[in-house]
């Protein structure tokens, strides 16, 4: 692909993710991506070919955003004991609820939209709650927790869940309450490693 359809490319990717976060998926035409973008109609769908495709490539994209923020955030603020690194995820939680322009999960927002009426979506939904998945493990599994795969589980419900209730409440609320339940859940006398 030559620079300028690259330069499009990127384009009509950041407009999409924009307009399908802050408006829905199914409430964002081509032409409002297109026009957001500056790029033709034409040029729009040399890019992406559906807008199956291109919610594909938004939810991949979101993914490499939020996980990448995930895991700074706690490599930064949580440079102490395992159990500091698991908990730092409900900070990193709270800070993003926070965020101007915080509109809940847009892997949940998008499964809630448009299920499996696109495969390729749910698959990209799919992929981001299995990497989640194993992020929140890796960091469990370092505490020493005997069985760190229920507690990946239940930590994982807290995730979503505080995820939801913060786009609903419009309080960042959500994760403190999730963080107290997930130190609970650790215990307090795990070995260091």
């Amino acid at each position: 692909m030559d620079a300028d359809n690259e330069v499009a490319r990127q384009r009509v990717l950041e407009a999409a993710d924009e307009l399908f976060y802050t408006h829905g998926i199914r409430a964002v035409g081509m032409d409002r991506i297109r026009d957001a973008a500056g790029v033709s109609l034409k040029r729009l769908y040399h890019c992406y070919a559906s807008k199956d495709e291109l919610v594909e490539a938004y939810l991949r994209h979101r993914d490499l955003r939020v996980r990448g923020a995930l895991e700074e955030f706690v490599a930064k603020e949580a440079t102490g004991l395992p159990r500091e690194r698991v908990l730092a995820v409900f900070d990193w939680l709270h800070w993003w609820f926070g965020e101007p322009g915080f509109r809940g999960c847009p892997f949940t927002n998008a499964f809630n939209e448009i299920g499996a009426d696109s495969s390729r979506a749910a698959a990209a939904v799919r992929d981001h709650q299995l990497a989640v998945s194993a992020y929140l493990r890796g960091l469990i599994a370092a505490t020493g927790t005997p069985d760190p795969d229920a507690v990946t589980n239940r930590f994982l419900i807290l995730y979503a869940g505080s995820l939801t209730f913060a786009a609903i409440s419009g309080s960042s609320a959500p994760a403190t309450y999730a963080r107290e339940t997930a130190a609970a859940i650790l215990p307090a006398d795990l070995p260091h490693t």
